[in-house]
């Protein structure tokens, strides 16, 4: 996504790091906008963005080590204001002169520090002991001349150090993470009082600037819309919708892995509310005819993936056939690909492949389509911030989360129409004791799993059983990087439970999954 002429931006430099992707939202909710760039890019390639500030993310490698994540030196000197965290912290001090090396103590999770010096433009007026969320092996040993040592740990003597002049900064812990006291008030020091970039940046921004943008890359050509429903897809079509009008169809498609009453909400609330001209593929055979016999999780998704795409090249060659002789032929497909489904598909840099997503690691190599792709670098929270402005359904923009792929990639082993109509009558019951608790804005999604290839002896009306498990999954989180298990009260679990194993035939256990990401993704597949 380009930066705004109004709005040009502060780059996040990524040298690998886990909070990379974290860093740039935090720069958004301090109201400046914010894209994320390798480590490799070059001096000649910062000067032509023109950014307002960069800001180099941490990283897992040690600067002096062979192979270890490089940086273009000369971008020290285009005058640009800088912030260091943790490597790009050491990167900063190496590359200025300073010292870097391993003293053998390391610091992991909650560290005290201590601010000293008075602090300078990016600690100054905070407490003088903060609790600091560390993760090095490597330490700064000596600032670069002409900076000033700001604060200090145990073994750490340089923790942060910033030099006013040039309007460089940086602390070896992470202030991105809630776990560090004062972190988005250091941040918003270097933002706006180190680099003076005012906040101003917000959702209307967000849309002038696609709508823009799309209009640009669309010209007068059609456009189709994969919309599923969720969130994201309802979001970005709704934006291209306000950029082009009717030169966009949505196609929704049925493809039988849908949640209880989703089809209904789509083809009455949304379209409603957008005024979007839509379409309805039922294709529940053709999906499920295809998964047939399939279990590996994967091999699912990229089977959805492919089914997505080709339903659409139906509906394209239907339409072209219906109106040979008027408008423009249909080039664009628009999809609701998130950050975070770029993140876990491989697509930062440094970043591992952690599973294929259905609009994003899954889409066939003969696409005929050219993707549009308005909400690619945002995140959850900024999506239903857009969704609201644009005025969709809190029904639909509220909603939680849910995969492209469907209860598909919620039912573990083959799916089968049986299966499906026990896991949506389970997930349904399971939504339904959430909401009716007041727990919808407290748990960020609670996907409900069946265990189809798993079966366990139970007692039910006073015989034996041999029945499905269901597990529940619900987690708390703030853009899906990272989550932990919602404590649920236990007379909601109870209540879950009891019209589970009571109202849904095959099931007769319910369990809880108490697992946080990481180690365990959000879904189970």
């Amino acid at each position: 996504m380009t930066a705004p002429v109004a709005h040009r931006p502060v780059l996040v430099v990524d040298f690998g790091a886990q909070y990379a992707q974290l860093i740039a939202r935090r720069v958004r909710e301090a109201g400046v906008y914010s894209e994320l760039v390798p480590h490799t890019i070059t001096a000649q390639e910062i000067r032509d963005r023109d950014p307002l500030g960069i800001v180099l993310s941490g990283g897992p490698s040690s600067v002096y080590e062979e192979g270890a994540p490089q940086f273009d030196a000369e971008i020290f000197g285009l005058g640009i204001p800088v912030f260091g965290i943790c490597y790009g912290f050491q990167v900063m001090a190496r590359a200025l002169g300073g010292e870097v090396g391993n003293t053998g103590d390391r610091e992991y999770g909650a560290t005290d520090a201590t601010v000293v010096g008075g602090g300078g433009a990016i600690l100054g007026g905070q407490p003088e002991q903060q609790n600091v969320w560390m993760s090095h092996g490597d330490a700064v040993q000596r600032a670069p001349e002409g900076f000033e040592v700001l604060a200090r740990t145990a073994v750490t003597p340089v923790a942060a150090f910033g030099s006013a002049e040039k309007r460089m900064y940086g602390v070896q812990w992470h202030p991105e993470v809630k776990h560090s006291d004062h972190g988005q008030r250091i941040l918003e020091n270097f933002l706006h009082q180190v680099a003076g970039i005012a906040p101003d940046w917000n959702a209307g921004n967000v849309i002038a600037e696609q709508v823009q943008a799309i209009r640009e890359q669309v010209g007068s050509a059609r456009v189709i819309s994969a919309l599923s429903g969720g969130v994201d897809s309802a979001v970005s079509t709704a934006l291209v919708h306000k950029a082009i009008g009717d030169q966009l169809t949505a196609v929704f498609v049925d493809h039988g892995l849908l949640r209880k009453g989703e089809r209904e909400q789509v083809e009455r609330d949304y379209v409603e509310s957008t005024g979007v001209h839509l379409i309805t593929v039922d294709a529940a055979d053709t999906f499920l005819g295809h998964l047939a016999g399939v279990t590996d999780p994967e091999e699912k998704r990229k089977i959805i993936g492919r089914e997505f795409i080709r339903a659409f090249e139906q509906v394209q060659r239907d339409l072209v056939a219906e109106a040979k002789a008027e408008g423009e032929p249909i080039k664009f497909l628009v999809q609701g690909t998130l950050y975070p489904d770029v993140v876990e598909s491989g697509g930062g840099a440094g970043t591992a492949n952690i599973k294929s997503h259905h609009n994003v690691g899954g889409l066939p190599d003969d696409l005929d389509f050219e993707l549009i792709e308005p909400l690619r670098t945002l995140f959850k929270d900024e999506v239903r911030a857009i969704g609201r402005e644009l005025g969709i359904p809190e029904a639909i923009v509220g909603r939680q989360p849910f995969p492209g792929p469907g209860l598909g990639i919620r039912i573990v082993g083959e799916v089968t129409r049986d299966r499906l109509e026990t896991l949506r009558e389970a997930d349904a019951i399971a939504r339904a004791e959430l909401t009716a608790a007041g727990l919808d804005q407290e748990i960020w999604q609670c996907p409900v799993v069946l265990l189809a290839d798993v079966r366990s002896v139970g007692v039910q009306g006073d015989g034996r059983t041999y029945g499905h498990p269901i597990v529940l999954r619900p987690v708390s989180s703030e853009d899906a990087m990272t989550a932990d298990w919602t404590r649920v009260p236990y007379e909601v679990l109870a209540r879950i439970s009891n019209r589970i194993t009571n109202q849904v035939p095959e099931v007769n256990r319910v369990v809880l999954d108490v697992t946080s990401k990481p180690p365990g993704t959000i879904e189970w597949e």
